[in-house]
């Protein structure tokens, strides 16, 4: 029984309508209002288990003006089940469709929710896809352009569920974090190129492409580069010396680079980040950064990346000014994807797909996450907000799929399961911002994608 507390003021204002309302001669006036609320209807959520796939979270979200009582049918030939408090758990063992009933009951009228579910050997199907959608994987499906994710060397070389879906599913592979200075040159004259060469070696033999990120990113920076103990024409050569290494390891393996990521500030006007390049090689060192990439790889596809792209118009404004002061010497854009369900808009996100494009350069919707918990005002991802995620997945995928092939390049992900997404970390809440749950199972953002390739 739910609202109890309702009952009071429902019963004090139907009193005092009836008792007090009258026609001056302290009679009842026949014309008053009279407050009849209005009919119960039965509503719920669900959710899948994060620990275990064959288990069903339900959640009565159901709520009345007066007392009511629940009772659920889970669809397994059991009968009825009262609702007790909080969140019902219920586990599905055997394959099959199951229609879960919420019977909701006041004052002798009922209504009745229901939702279907679809179970296979691996546990609940997640909006009831099991397995791959008319036997198409993403990449299969997107006939027009790569479909990407991140990987470390460490999870490529484990194997596993990891590398089984990124051979499944996808076929362009980004580094998460080990294609970065820090990493590659981690000490002067000491490079270390041993986790780039396991991840673009797992790329080459699962007929991959590698999409590097990033060569230089002022938060990937090594402490004795911050600290250049040279002079000013010694640092940039320095950044030469390592530019032109790296590309030239990788030159036939590596089919793109994100030269320079993340080089515009968030303050007024979005100026250049102050970081050491800019100090130490002028306001134009992401112009020498490309063509010392562009002269050790003449053919390598060259990449500026950067995020709020939809979400803040002046700083597309101010990355595009970027991109046209680069000339011939750039090749696309990498336009970060980490949104939410609620926003930007699909016109935001259009414009930056219309400005690539009137510019002729390719488009990467690089880093596509979309947070599903943004206000942290869910504790498990129901089934509504499921669906608000799939939306937004579809909006992103039919807008990138719509433009010219001539500019199509790829769509990444930023992660294969929800609970290894940096997001976790990075706000502090449980988010589900992935295509895949905690334990692979394909959610229904999976669909989203594919939907929106139709």
């Amino acid at each position: 029984m739910r609202k109890i507390s309702k009952l009071l003021v429902y019963f004090g204002a139907l009193f005092f309508v009836l008792g007090c309302s009258s026609d001056g001669n302290g009679d009842p006036d026949p014309g008053g209002p009279i407050v009849i609320p209005d009919p119960i209807m039965a509503s719920f959520d669900f959710a899948i288990s994060t620990t275990d796939p064959k288990v069903l979270l339900l959640n009565n979200t159901t709520t009345y003006d007066l007392p009511f009582t629940s009772v659920w049918d889970y669809g397994k030939g059991e009968g009825s089940v009262p609702d007790g408090e909080g969140i019902e758990e219920v586990r599905y063992d055997n394959a099959g469709k199951y229609t879960i009933k919420l019977t909701v009951s006041s004052d002798g009228v009922s209504n009745t929710a229901s939702k279907d579910i679809i179970v296979d050997e691996d546990g609940i199907c997640p909006s009831g896809v099991c397995g791959p959608v008319n036997g198409a994987s993403l990449k299969e499906a997107a006939t027009t352009f790569s479909v990407g994710n991140i990987t470390r060397a460490s999870w490529v070389n484990g194997g596993g569920k990891h590398t089984e879906i990124l051979k499944q599913e996808f076929n362009n592979l980004t580094s998460e974090y080990e294609m970065k200075m820090n990493i590659m040159y981690p000490s002067e004259g000491n490079y270390d190129f041993s986790a780039g060469d396991a991840i673009v070696a797992f790329a080459q033999a699962n007929a991959m492409n590698i999409h590097g990120h990033a060569l230089i990113w002022h938060n990937a920076t090594p402490d004795w580069v911050t600290n250049f103990a040279g002079s000013d024409a010694e640092f940039e050569a320095m950044v030469e010396d390592y530019i032109t290494t790296t590309l030239t390891r990788y030159k036939g393996k590596v089919r793109s680079w994100d030269v320079v990521n993340e080089a515009l500030d968030d303050s007024s006007g979005h100026p250049l980040r102050n970081s050491v390049f800019r100090q130490k090689m002028g306001d134009d060192y992401i112009k020498k950064c490309f063509q010392f990439a562009r002269n050790a790889d003449p053919d390598v596809l060259l990449f500026y990346n950067d995020y709020n792209m939809a979400s803040s118009s002046t700083k597309r404004a101010a990355m595009f000014n970027l991109v046209d002061s680069l000339g011939d010497l750039i090749d696309g854009v990498g336009a970060q994807m980490h949104i939410s369900y609620n926003g930007p808009s699909a016109s935001s996100i259009q414009a930056v797909a219309d400005g690539t494009v009137s510019r002729g350069l390719k488009l990467h919707f690089a880093e596509l996450d979309i947070r599903a918990n943004p206000n942290n005002d869910q504790t498990i991802l129901t089934s509504a907000r499921s669906d608000e995620q799939k939306a937004k997945f579809r909006e992103v995928v039919e807008i990138y799929n719509a433009i010219p092939l001539d500019n199509k390049f790829a769509l990444t992900t930023w992660g294969v399961r929800d609970n290894e997404s940096w997001l976790i970390d990075f706000w502090g809440n449980i988010d589900w911002p992935l295509m895949f749950d905690e334990n692979y199972n394909k959610k229904a953002a999976y669909q989203g994608f594919l939907e929106g390739l139709n």
